[in-house]
């Protein structure tokens, strides 16, 4: 899903800039023992909500406020969907770039661009919910507030994460402010869907009777068609006020979180210290991510999971005023699947530490397709609803989990079978940012323009059948053909339970021999930390 947590390659070029400051260790006070207090822990983490609270709201409710409160043809939405979630993948190393270029300051080299990209980005964001009063130039407009929001939500949140690096040497002590963010980041996941919902759900765009929910007559039909283009605004002003309200709530948290993170934790010069590895180019990297077997097999597993869970997140608004017929309901059924996802997450940590994680997958994973079949097979039913959206955020739970955690395993391993080869680490995990985001980018804009193919109707209370039949494909037959054809495809994936135990043992061996010629720690266990 679009609301998750992601280590790019453009926070890792970061870390390797750097890493290779010299230290000055009489700008800063030094906390003792390099041991961080709880409310910097806490301020650290409080920092991570920004990017989840605004992700959640995006993800989950710009498709329908494009359609049927900005009122733009299916068509032109998917563009600026997939433009946007395409643009938010390029992002990420073009500003690692220029990050890692930015010299020292009295702030740091990281916090500056937190706290100076925040007011834009508000604004931007903002903006993204506003309808103007224009006819083409509308298109443009979410289109360039939509990329706009996106590269400067990237310049706050790619130093933002780069910056657990920075704010101790102590390895528990980055571990523990990790775990404090990501505490915040699954509870900002809930409020942003929250905020949104229960904003937005009070004033839902008035839906105009159609063809579908009259018995008229061809000519009629034609006049009613008329009606739905002309129809005045003004009947829009309220859910327009209020997806802008929802905007100015969540900016405000924006700014909020913001100011909390630069007065509460410090970016420390000398608090990282690396390998003195140049780092890889893109196209070594490339090269070297297409040719190792297990992280191709995991990426192309996870690919297909990950767009079938996408595909629910984006279309399952639609499909809950639309297809069941619950316009007022839909936004506490998205908050059903962000509590569940949320409460179950501790669960899916302790089962994969129990059970494996290939368990883990084949399980969470796989749990949700009979709900999804009953929800569409069924007549339409509030509490069957309910109790689909609960099982769909226990799957969406696994599948926020489980990638962080065993794209770790591959980078061990391949460590194991290149020891010469250093300083690749990285890459694993940015390409599946990288990959990830494409893929998110790919599925709204196909799924929206199969919309405008059905014959989507901007504000009807109802919808011809195509379009129903196409939002049925869209959260339930197309997502659970991506999870068969994920899981089929993690049957390949080589790294089981005694592989990584064997591994484990041999690479803390290889840690215990350097440990006696030097105290720098491995970038692929920093890098496993951080997720």
């Amino acid at each position: 899903m679009h609301c998750s947590v992601n280590v790019s390659r453009a926070q890792i070029q970061i870390s390797s800039g750097l890493g290779r400051e010299p230290s000055l260790p009489f700008l800063y006070k030094r906390e003792s023992k390099g041991k961080l207090s709880i409310c910097s822990k806490i301020c650290y983490a409080i920092g991570g909500a920004p990017y989840q609270i605004t992700g959640c709201a995006l993800g989950f409710f710009l498709q329908i406020y494009l359609l049927d409160v900005a009122q733009l043809d299916p068509f032109y939405a998917s563009i600026i969907l997939f433009v946007g979630r395409v643009w938010d993948a390029v992002t990420d190393p073009l500003v690692g770039f220029f990050i890692s270029k930015t010299p020292w300051t009295r702030f740091g080299r990281l916090m500056p661009w937190v706290i100076f990209s925040t007011p834009f980005a508000v604004i931007a964001y903002f903006l993204i919910w506003f309808v103007p009063d224009l006819s083409w130039g509308q298109i443009m407009w979410y289109l360039f507030f939509y990329c706009i929001f996106q590269t400067l939500v990237t310049c706050f949140h790619v130093p933002y994460s780069a910056l657990t690096m920075f704010i101790s040497r102590e390895q528990s002590e980055r571990d523990s402010a990790t775990a404090y963010r990501m505490t915040v980041e699954v509870l900002g996941m809930v409020l942003g869907t929250a905020i949104q919902g229960q904003i937005v759900g009070q004033a839902n765009a008035p839906c105009i009777p159609g063809p579908l929910s009259l018995n008229i007559t061809n000519s009629s039909s034609v006049a009613m068609e008329e009606l739905n283009n002309t129809h005045d605004t003004g009947s829009l002003t309220g859910t327009r006020n209020a997806y802008m309200i929802a905007a100015g709530v969540i900016g405000g948290i924006y700014i909020l979180c913001a100011i909390i993170l630069w007065a509460g934790v410090r970016e420390k010069r000398e608090s990282s210290e690396f390998q003195s590895d140049e780092p890889v180019s893109f196209f070594q990297g490339l090269k070297l991510v297409m040719n190792y077997g297990p992280y191709i097999k995991l990426i192309a597993a996870f690919l297909f999971t990950s767009l079938a869970f996408m595909l629910l997140e984006g279309n399952f608004a639609l499909f809950c005023t639309y297809t069941l017929g619950f316009r007022n309901e839909f936004q506490n059924i998205l908050l059903a699947i962000m509590l569940s996802a949320t409460l179950t997450i501790p669960f899916w940590q302790w089962f994969l530490i129990r059970f494996g994680k290939k368990t883990a997958v084949y399980i969470g994973i796989s749990s949700a397709t009979p709900f999804l079949l009953l929800v569409v097979i069924l007549k339409s039913n509030l509490i069957v609803t309910y109790i689909v959206a609960v099982a769909a955020g226990i799957s969406v739970a696994a599948a926020f989990l489980l990638p962080w955690s065993m794209l770790p395993d591959v980078v061990d391993d391949f460590k194991l079978q290149n020891p010469d080869s250093r300083g690749h680490e990285a890459i694993f995990f940015s390409f599946y940012v990288f990959f990830t985001k494409f893929a998110s980018g790919v599925s709204l804009g196909i799924s929206t323009l199969s919309l405008h193919v059905a014959g989507y109707k901007t504000r009807g209370c109802s919808q011809p059948e195509e379009v129903n039949l196409s939002l049925k494909v869209l959260v339930c037959a197309a997502p659970i053909l991506l999870i068969i054809i994920g899981l089929l495809l993690f049957k390949l994936y080589p790294i089981d339970e005694d592989r990584r135990r064997k591994n484990k043992k041999a690479l803390q061996d290889l840690r215990d021999e350097e440990s006696n010629s030097s105290s720098t720690e491995s970038d692929s266990t920093e890098l496993a930390s951080i997720v």
